[in-house]
């Protein structure tokens, strides 16, 4: 039986029907998810609108979530059953083999036209409040954004999602209207559909490709601990503290060039290591084209743990690489924006376009 839902205004314990009215709603509900997606009940950013397709068909709405999972919205309007899931599986056919750069591009075509900001990581960024994940469209869900729906629609749908796991439901819209106000209520045909990985193509194209080159460095300048303006003025970045903290740093290889971050704080420098990871005590920097031991040095910060070992083996030390910085600024003249690149390793691939080109621009890198 197709689901039916209404609104009841109550007055002085005596409840009152609101009349609805669904003839219109269909032809006005693009506009009103684009204007606020947040009536959809899930939390998305729209990448898409009238989306063309390799088959010369056009996506209603298109969008994404916080785990880059991608929504294909689609209306149904005046369709059958037939037509519109018939319709809904295709588009899915296809939206499963979207890579990175094509979930990127499709953006960027929509925020063009909107005047939107362009970078898919800053519009991520002030919608989630953070930066994208590093594959994009891992996961994909398929809707059919209604008014109604009849029997027949019903079943193939509850059918295919609950019977073969396709990530397929039904969004109900229905129109009220009272007293010259208008109001909308939504619900889902099934709840809790499983957004569906494309089998075989997990992974592929869809994480932001690495060029070779660059690293993400966080440099976790606390007090009583490691000191930024040490690392400025004698070339170098360290991690320390157990295990987990400096095993990251320590793979990074000569010839690397890295971006370093301070948590909280921002970018302040890039470079290219220019020698391997050494503890503190047996790490050596080029300081007026001497070679000298960091020991020997008048430094600010404290690299030395109270403990280089802890009982359970674990390697507390202060591990040091040295770097040859292209630029390194003061920590107030960080540079953080929206839909930056930040980790908790100490170190790892910096794949975030947006990222490298807007602190490469920033710092006046090539």
């Amino acid at each position: 039986m197709p689901l039916e839902f209404g609104l009841w205004r109550v007055d002085d314990g005596k409840p009152k029907r609101v009349s609805t009215r669904p003839m219109a709603l269909e032809s006005r509900l693009e506009d009103l998810i684009e204007a606020d997606p947040e009536i959809l009940g899930r939390r998305l950013l729209l990448i898409g609108r009238q989306v063309p397709t390799d088959h010369h068909k056009f996506i209603d709405l298109l969008a994404i979530d916080a785990d880059g999972g991608l929504h294909v919205l689609e209306l149904k309007r005046d369709r059958t059953p037939r037509e519109v899931v018939a319709q809904l599986l295709d588009y899915g056919s296809w939206v499963q083999d979207l890579g990175n750069e094509d979930v990127r591009e499709k953006y960027a075509t929509y925020a063009r036209a909107r005047g939107l900001p362009e970078e898919l990581d800053e519009a991520f960024a002030l919608r989630f409040g953070g930066g994208p994940p590093d594959v994009l469209n891992n996961a994909h869900t398929l809707t059919i954004v209604a008014s109604e729906v009849d029997a027949a629609t019903e079943r193939i749908v509850t059918y295919l999602a609950s019977g073969y796991q396709v990530p397929l439901n039904v969004l109900f819209f229905r129109h009220f209207e009272e007293d010259g106000r208008s109001y909308l209520a939504r619900t889902w045909l099934i709840e809790d559909v499983e957004a569906a990985v494309p089998a075989g193509t997990q992974g592929r194209g869809k994480r932001e490709p690495w060029n070779g080159t660059d690293w993400y460095v966080s440099f976790g300048a606390e007090p009583g601990s490691r000191s930024w303006d040490d690392a400025r003025r004698y070339g170098f970045v360290s991690a320390g503290g157990g295990d987990w903290f400096s095993r990251t740093l320590r793979a990074l290889p000569v010839g690397a060039r890295v971006f370093t971050h301070i948590p909280r704080t921002g970018y302040v420098g890039v470079g290219t290591v220019s020698g391997e990871a050494l503890p503190f005590e047996d790490a050596a920097l080029v300081v007026d084209g001497e070679s000298r031991r960091m020991t020997d040095l008048p430094l600010e910060g404290n690299y030395r743990p109270h403990s280089a070992t802890a009982a359970d083996g674990e390697d507390r030390r202060e591990w040091v690489v040295p770097i040859d910085w292209e630029t390194a600024v003061p920590r107030t003249g960080a540079l953080w924006r929206p839909g930056f690149f930040a980790n908790q390793n100490s170190a790892c691939k910096l794949r975030a376009r947006f990222t490298i080109e807007e602190v490469s621009r920033h710092f006046g890198i090539d």
